[in-house]
């Protein structure tokens, strides 16, 4: 496994600055934390990741669960 070193975070730094942790992984990828000097997790973005690709069909049944969970009483509501 090849590991950019500006991906690289410590278990410490990612649990006092996660947000951090997800700028490096937005920009890159990926970010690596390393717990005991050694790679221990890979936080990815979905969207722009190799790791996990999914087709334009699955995308948009992601966004359909997500709206509705949101808007699920309305819904509800409309449905009666």
């Amino acid at each position: 496994m090849n590991i950019n070193t500006n991906t690289i975070v410590s278990m410490t730094e990612a649990n006092q600055n996660f947000s951090r942790v997800a700028r490096i992984a937005e920009k890159s990828g990926e970010a690596v934390i390393f717990k005991n000097n050694k790679p221990k997790f890979i936080v990815i973005d979905v969207e722009n990741s190799d790791y996990i690709e999914l087709s334009d069909d699955e995308k948009i049944d992601i966004v359909a669960a997500r709206i509705l969970k949101k808007y699920r009483p309305a819904f509800e509501e409309l449905a009666k």
